[in-house]
This record gives structure tokens, sequence and C-alpha cells, in this order.
């Protein structure tokens, strides 16, 4: 199971709004790293995620959600090795069996991987998402200090 705590930042209706808390890699090269460095340059943009609760939840209120490892498996196969099997498919029935030039086997190759992207496009939204809330934190309100304590 992947666990992430997000944070309500909007509500319409029972659908509430996360946003996941962006993590550092490190902190220990003062954003010298790779990662640092590329986070920087392709930004951070905060993305909202829409889920409908059984219970009221407020802004601001915090969320630990949890997520199946079997379908991040079933979805990286989808997206990554479908464009990339075909690809090579297509490349290598026009190679092998169609016995066209070098250029015509490039343009197969390119072809299966489109069809393959496809695939993967309509195959994704079909798998169902089996997402669990494991806990809703209570809001925490901030300590202040009371004349005369």
């Amino acid at each position: 199971m992947i666990e992430q705590t997000l944070k309500v930042v909007a509500l319409s209706g029972h659908i509430a709004h996360l946003e996941a808390q962006q993590k550092q890699a490190c902190a220990g090269c003062n954003g010298r790293c790779g990662s640092q460095v590329f986070s920087k340059l392709f930004g951070s943009g905060k993305k909202t995620f829409p889920y409908k609760f059984s219970t009221p939840v407020a802004v601001g209120q915090k969320v630990t959600l949890s997520l199946d490892d079997s379908h991040m498996v079933k979805h990286a196969f989808a997206v990554y090795m479908l464009p990339l099997f075909l690809s090579l498919a297509f490349a290598f029935i026009a190679a092998e069996l169609l016995l066209v030039t070098e250029g015509w086997q490039i343009l197969a190759a390119a072809i299966g991987g489109g069809i393959g992207f496809l695939i993967a496009k309509i195959g994704v939204k079909s798998f169902h998402h089996d997402i669990k809330v494991i806990k809703i934190h209570p809001i925490s309100l901030p300590l202040t200090q009371i004349d005369g304590d």
C-alpha cells in the first residue's frame, strides 16, 4: 500500500480538492544536486486531486489516503511498456516479413509506438483505483499566548 497525506484546499459539495505536500529529494546539498536543479527548471505546479468523502471535512484539514500497489504496476506496464513493445514489433515485422528499407522500418516503429500510446491512453481510463481513507486528521488550532499566563 502506498500512503500519502494530503491537505484539503477547496470544497465543492461532498467533493474535496486535495493537494499533496511537496517533498524535496534531499536538503543536504543546498540546491546543488540534479534533482533540485530539475525541480527549479521544470517548476513545481501544484495539482489538486478531487475525492468524494462520506464524512464532512473542512478546508485546511489533512487526510491520509492509501492506494493498492498492484494498480501502479498495471498502469506502468500500459503506459511505458505497451508502446515500446508495439514499436519493436512493428519494426520487426517491417524488417523481417515485409523486407522494406530502413526508412520504412523507422516509420513502422513510430506507427506501432503511436498505436501503443493510443491503446494505453484509452485502457488506463478503464482501470479502477481502490483508494481508501486511512485517517482524517483533526484541524489543529494555532497556539497563542493569553495575557496573564
